[in-house]
């Protein structure tokens, strides 16, 4: 991986830290002597953190040099790292909020809700909805009070498809609910539901008591049937079983209140059928959620018009993709914190080709292809200016294929932009700037461990110093009481002589 880090030549920095260790070192010495011409008395503790600090002092200057330089190298490239990463976040939320796509809009209302698929839709669509998707309910029989004992045993529910009388099991395993003695109908709800078959039970309240109802999944292949196995000594839960032979007016089991059938409808003239009301993808560009039905009266489907909404989405793209490439440009000028990042000059590379990269491979001919197609030019200093001309131009020609350009797919703007994102975030890459990131928050974890060891050092060398100097102060102090001695001696003996 090549480093940002810029290092000083070893030479002169061997040279200048012998220099300016000798420089601080001869100072202490001097105060060292001077002390002793003085008074005979070492300040120990000051001579001993002075010469400690100057023999590190410029090790420790360079280390701390080192670690500035690498927070700020850090710092700017996870600035550029955060500015992509906004970028294709705020370009993935436009485009999922359908604000760039030409919109489905439906005429009868009642009948469906509609919204963007996951392609881009153009034109009009026609849709008659024949019948709903509907799941099957059974009613049991009314029952009085909400304690009654409902019996024990087991409920067995069976999932397939109903013709007639006729039920035919699907390939699901049927579900058995154990009921326990004393229950009632909530507790037969409850164990139902905690069965997780798919079908849900609840307790409803109706002028002559209660009842249990039974609801499955929408779609005729999610039909169901209850049997009922009882305790003979605790009868009853036959009144919840139902199967398509039995007749809805007994009261002596479960009632169908509603059958389970797909949804039919017809769009664009072609006859269709769903499980469910909930349609993705129904045709290009639209989604479908049926709620009427209105047989013989087809509706009219059409598609609003992206052209502002794609205008604007472009203006700002060009104001988002220009920060970026000026803090680029300021970045890796001659003496900036990025000018030798691999992973900088990549984005910036990768930037300065973008008018021109093709985000839509499959383009038919003619239909544009290219940011460039729809007017983005790159300027001499990387920054980049849209020709609003040649956009309206895209657009009134083929707002479709324009649209089609700004979806979340694999090919498009978002795309483009995201990879260039990803690709700037990949820590693996060593060469990109996420992965320089992580080779200089090492390089600074490998410098505050070198700054440890130079403490311990330096902690190390004034103990010694320390040590040193107090034998040499006992031997000075020693030495002055010598002399005191001496020197009163020569002045007794001089006295003594002068008397006689």
């Amino acid at each position: 991986m090549t480093s940002i880090s810029s290092t000083s030549s070893s030479t002169s920095t061997a040279s200048s830290s012998t220099s300016s260790a000798t420089t601080a070192q001869g100072s202490a010495t001097e105060a060292l002597l001077t002390e002793l011409g003085v008074s005979g008395n070492i300040d120990a503790s000051s001579l001993a953190d002075e010469l400690s600090a100057a023999q590190y002092s410029n090790q420790v200057d360079q280390l701390n040099t080192q670690t500035s330089t690498l927070t700020t190298q850090i710092s700017d490239s996870s600035t550029l790292m955060n500015m992509m990463s906004s970028l294709s976040s705020s370009l993935d939320t436009l485009i999922s909020n359908g604000q760039l796509a030409a919109t489905p809009v439906i005429a009868n209302t009642s009948i469906a809700t509609v919204s963007a698929g996951t392609t881009t839709g153009s034109g009009t669509a026609t849709l008659e909805v024949d019948t709903l998707a509907q799941a099957q309910t059974l009613a049991s029989p009314t029952i009085s009070s909400s304690a009654t004992d409902v019996g024990s045993g087991s409920l067995t529910i069976t999932f397939g498809t109903i013709s007639g009388s006729t039920f035919t099991a699907g390939s699901s395993s049927p579900t058995t609910i154990a009921i326990a003695a004393g229950s009632s109908l909530s507790d037969v709800a409850t164990d139902i539901n905690n069965a997780g078959s798919g079908v849900t039970a609840y307790v409803t309240t109706n002028a002559t008591g209660q009842q249990l109802v039974l609801t499955g999944q929408q779609g005729a292949e999610n039909a169901f049937t209850v049997s009922a196995t009882q305790d003979s000594s605790d009868p009853g839960l036959s009144q919840f079983a139902w199967s398509p032979g039995s007749s809805s007016s007994s009261s002596s089991g479960a009632t169908l209140a509603q059958a389970a059938t797909n949804a039919s409808y017809v769009l664009n003239g072609v006859a269709r059928t769903s499980t469910t009301n909930s349609i993705t993808d129904a045709a290009p560009g639209i989604s479908l959620n049926l709620t009427g039905t209105n047989q013989g009266n087809p509706t009219t489907i059409s598609f609003s018009d992206p052209t502002q909404a794609i205008t604007t989405g472009m203006t700002n793209l060009v104001t988002a993709l220009n920060s970026i490439v000026s803090t680029l440009n300021t970045d890796t000028a001659i003496g900036g914190p990025l000018a030798d990042s691999p992973g900088a000059q990549e984005l910036q590379r990768a930037l300065s080709s973008l008018s021109s990269t093709t985000v839509m491979p499959d383009a038919a001919s003619g239909q544009p292809a290219t940011l460039g197609d729809l007017g983005l030019t790159t300027n001499n200093d990387g920054t980049f200016t849209l020709d609003n001309t040649v956009l309206a131009s895209a657009l009134q020609s083929n707002a479709s294929a324009v649209a089609a350009m700004f979806t979340t797919g694999a090919n498009g703007v978002y795309a483009t932009i995201d990879t260039l994102s990803l690709n700037a975030n990949n820590s693996s890459d060593g060469n990109s700037l996420a992965g320089q990131v992580s080779d200089m928050q090492t390089q600074q974890s490998t410098i505050a461990s070198q700054l440890s060891t130079i403490t311990t050092e330096q902690s190390t060398l004034r103990t010694q110093l320390l040590t040193q100097y107090a034998a040499l102060n006992a031997t000075v102090t020693a030495d002055k009481s010598t002399q005191s001695f001496l020197t009163q001696q020569v002045d007794l003996w001089t006295n003594s002589s002068s008397s006689s």
